[in-house]
């Protein structure tokens, strides 16, 4: 169990989950006080002893399932047609799941699931379904994945393929309506005959009675989540047969769950998005913080002789405490020119809503966006609690079209020099964002020459990974020349350093 956890601790590291040598050795402790049988309890005892955000959460219960997924051999792939898809059926008609659920070995009475036809195996998912009955579900979760999944030994394919096509031959939207019309069949039949087949029960009812559609939205979201149920545990019993069949290992790193300040912006999903933007905002509060206490408390300035001098009087004289002087760093002015064109707009936006939630740590933060034209956005972040409303607004509001809509960095960095450029001073930090694929226009990389020579700094943030730079349309080597520094920026994690290192 410890070379287990020791195992678990080391996967949620290299999925960026920190985890400290302290908190291994408090999760060691706490499995001497909750029964190992009980993987809820175990889960979250090991949580509580290891996660400290409920961002990392998800990926914490990815790993979890790997390392401590049901085993034995049982889960062997190579002999998974007669072995734990077996089902026993006892003598009311009830389905009951053989083998791992009960610590049993796998028995082979003549009710065995191997013989069944897929029409059989359909109604008794079907009737699981409607009876809400979970050892059934899950013993035809068992079933269906000896049966379609196609799994074989040693084959590296992903258990999302293998789920696919266990889903698919299921053909789970038919069963949903298959349930629905039982119950709209249910009530009429009950409408007919209230009184249950008493003569003397009723007159005869209403047949004309239907569900209220408050009661199918209902029953609908009734029977989605037994259906969500059954997904769960064909996902489960695929990845017990992985583990048995790759190791814990190898199966965890294929499966690895990024944290959301480690996914990359410019590809992340429709989901991965809605988490990111969940993430910046403690994110935001995180490093107003960090950098008001670097402010705070920053280094050691000069000796103050005349205070140390006069703080040695109560020591004989004796320099024993010597005074200095501390620094007060200016807060900076932040000006961010951001492109706002396909698939960096994501990235900008994350970035504009960073820097405008903690431009209390800024002497004052002006901001630009561009595609092939230029327009100044500042005023939308003016009185608005929420960055992402001012986010929202320059979507919809931002004048950054020229001429086609196609990104022109020259054009857009000539315009803002003409119009802005004497506003730049020695206080300003300029940040240019944006991956520099110009569409081969003219890169008037002189703007860039000159913003560095009146600003006090002046970086580029480029979403990209660094391999792609300076191939094909992209020109950031022409800019890169005249700034001082270029950060490849694709993760808030990399934001987030880059962000606490500008005051």
């Amino acid at each position: 169990m410890l070379d287990l956890l020791t195992g678990f601790v080391g996967e949620l590291r290299a999925a960026g989950i920190p985890v400290s040598l302290t908190e291994h050795l408090d999760a060691a402790e706490a499995l001497r006080h909750v029964p190992v049988e009980d993987r809820e309890a175990l889960k979250y005892t090991l949580g509580a002893s290891l996660v400290k955000s409920s961002s990392h959460w998800r990926a914490y219960e990815t790993a979890f399932e790997i390392y401590f997924s049901l085993r034995g051999p049982a889960y062997r792939i190579d002999d998974a047609q007669d072995g734990p898809g077996q089902l026993d059926t006892d003598d009311t008609g009830q389905m009951q799941g053989q083998g791992h659920q009960r610590g049993q070995g796998r028995g082979r009475g003549s009710g065995g699931g191997e013989g069944m036809t897929p029409e059989e195996l359909a109604d008794l998912l079907y009737k699981a379904l409607l009876g809400a009955n979970s050892s059934m579900v899950a013993a035809v979760a068992r079933q269906a994945v000896s049966r379609y999944a196609g799994m074989e030994a040693g084959r590296p394919v992903g258990g999302t393929y293998y789920l696919y096509r266990t889903l698919r031959n299921l053909d789970l939207d038919g069963v949903l309506e298959r349930l629905m019309a039982e119950s709209r069949a249910s009530t009429r039949s009950a409408a007919e005959d209230p009184g249950g087949g008493d003569p003397g029960g009723g007159d005869g009812g209403d047949p004309t009675v239907t569900l209220t559609s408050l009661e199918e939205r209902l029953l609908r979201d009734e029977f989605q989540a037994r259906i969500d149920q059954l997904k769960a545990e064909i996902e489960n019993e695929i990845r017990r047969r992985l583990v048995a069949d790759r190791g814990s290992e190898a199966l965890a790193k294929s499966l690895r769950k990024p944290l959301p300040e480690d996914i990359d912006v410019m590809h992340a999903t429709r989901d991965e998005l809605v988490a990111l933007r969940k993430a910046l905002v403690p994110l935001s509060r995180k490093l107003a913080v960090r950098l008001a206490r670097k402010r705070r408390h920053g280094r050691k300035g000069p000796l103050d002789f005349r205070s140390t001098v006069r703080h040695s009087l109560s020591t004989g004289g004796v320099p024993v405490d010597p005074k200095f002087r501390y620094p007060r760093p200016s807060k900076p002015e932040i000006v961010v020119i951001a492109d706002i064109s396909g698939s960096v707009a994501s990235f900008a936006r994350f970035t504009l809503h960073l820097v405008h939630a903690i431009s209390s740590q800024f002497s004052k933060v002006r901001s630009f966006v561009f595609i092939d034209g230029i327009d100044e956005v500042s005023r939308f972040f003016e009185r608005v609690d929420d960055p992402s409303e001012a986010v929202h607004r320059i979507n919809t509001e931002a004048d950054v079209i020229w001429v086609d809509g196609h990104s022109d960095y020259g054009h857009a960095f000539t315009v803002f020099w003409e119009r802005w450029g004497e506003e730049i001073t020695p206080r300003s930090s300029v940040l240019l964002l944006g991956d520099a694929r110009n569409n081969y226009h003219a890169s008037q990389a002189w703007v860039v020459k000159e913003l560095q020579a009146r600003a006090r700094h002046v970086y580029w943030l480029n979403p990209e990974p660094r391999a792609y730079w300076d191939s094909g349309d992209s020109i950031v080597g022409e800019y890169a020349v005249h700034c001082d520094d270029v950060v490849e920026c694709r993760t808030l994690r990399q934001l987030e350093r880059f962000v606490g290192e500008l005051a």
